[in-house]
């Protein structure tokens, strides 16, 4: 009947039988006039699914015979074709080398320094931060010095501004200090006097300020010219028993520190505070007790040229009984042990020394005083 499926007599008629079967019939819902309905496709053989061999030699060429499918068991050609798949299930021949594996790549770290925070620069140029940081402490440093040298330069607080305006200061102050405060009335000498006895002189007079003149011996006054005479300030003392008197005087000099330098060099290696012939002469005041105080009575004598003043410090010690000393001695001469001069014995020597040294540094605190800038 037209439309059934006929059974094939015998397993061995089955392929020829299909193969003889219409179209129509092994398809029937292609037939003409009815609906197509979708239908799964036929699942492949296993030999196509999961080939056991590779392709074989004796595909057609593509042409008029291109899609003709060659029969079972017809081996396809290998000529050409190239295997890029690992066959599942397959097992590779134990005697067949191994494919080359590929090689493990690994990647370093990422440089990320170019990432961080940019370097600073210096003039442009790219610097380490360590570079840069002791840069700047350097900039800061030469900063704040160059401040600092700039406001000593504008308030004259520089080491040489300050020792050239002390010295300055130290000249004028012959006429802007009392009197009593370059020649206090009464100067404490603990220690002073021979042996380290202690001494007290009391001011007896005092000289009005004058030239340099008649104020010493004329050989004395030659060496002295070259730092010429500005104003000359003498008082005289006597100790606590009156049985000696001392001028102390304080020459203020026309010098600048070279030229006193050079002074004080000048009395240091030709010995000129030593020379009985360029001695100080003293102030013998009128009815006083150093009335009698003149050149004869001359016992011991000091002379200091100061460097960091433009002063000459002096003092010449002498006996006010009007006694003559024929042997004057240098203060630190008659100070010396186993001096047995009259000088010595009286400590005429420990007389002058002590009392300059006490009014030299009185007029050093005076002169720090003046220097000073209130805060």
């Amino acid at each position: 009947m037209p439309g059934d499926r006929q059974r094939p007599a015998s397993g061995g008629e089955t392929d020829g039988a299909a193969r003889r079967t219409p179209a129509s019939q092994r398809f029937p819902n292609l037939r003409i006039g009815r609906t197509a309905e979708p239908v799964d496709p036929p699942p492949p053989a296993p030999s196509a699914r999961f080939p056991d061999a590779p392709p074989t030699a004796g595909v057609p060429a593509r042409g008029a015979d291109a899609d003709a499918v060659p029969p079972p068991g017809t081996p396809l050609p290998t000529d050409g074709i190239v295997e890029t798949t690992a066959r599942v299930g397959h097992r590779h021949d134990e005697n067949r080398p191994a494919a080359p594996t590929r090689p493990i790549v690994t990647f370093a770290e990422p440089d990320t320094r170019a990432l961080d925070t940019e370097r600073p620069r210096l003039l442009g140029i790219r610097v380490r931060p360590r570079a840069a940081a002791a840069a700047a402490c350097l900039v800061l440093g030469l900063g704040l010095i160059g401040g600092a040298v700039a406001g000593s330069w504008l308030t004259g607080d520089d080491a040489d501004g300050g020792a050239r305006g002390g010295f300055t200061i130290a000249g004028s102050l012959w006429h802007s200090v009392p009197v009593d405060q370059l020649f206090p009335p009464t100067v404490a000498g603990p220690g002073a006097g021979p042996g380290g006895s202690d001494r007290v002189w009391t001011r007896i007079a005092v000289a009005p300020d004058s030239g340099c003149a008649d104020a010493f011996d004329p050989l004395l006054r030659k060496a002295l010219t070259p730092v010429g005479c500005l104003r000359l300030l003498r008082a005289t003392y006597t100790d606590a028993t009156r049985s000696d008197v001392t001028t102390v005087g304080l020459l203020f000099t026309r010098a600048d520190a070279p030229a006193m330098t050079a002074l004080n060099s000048r009395f240091k290696r030709e010995g000129l505070d030593r020379r009985t012939d360029l001695m100080p002469r003293p102030y013998a005041a009128k009815g006083t007790v150093a009335e009698g105080f003149g050149d004869a009575q001359r016992a011991s004598w000091t002379i200091s040229v100061r460097t960091d003043m433009p002063v000459v410090v002096y003092a010449v010690s002498g006996f006010p009984d009007g006694r003559t000393v024929t042997e004057p001695q240098p203060a630190d001469a008659a100070m010396a042990t186993g001096a047995t001069t009259a000088p010595a014995q009286a400590g005429l020597g420990n007389e002058a020394v002590g009392l300059a040294d006490r009014i030299e540094g009185d007029l050093r605190t005076t002169i720090t005083a003046a220097t000073e800038k209130p805060s």
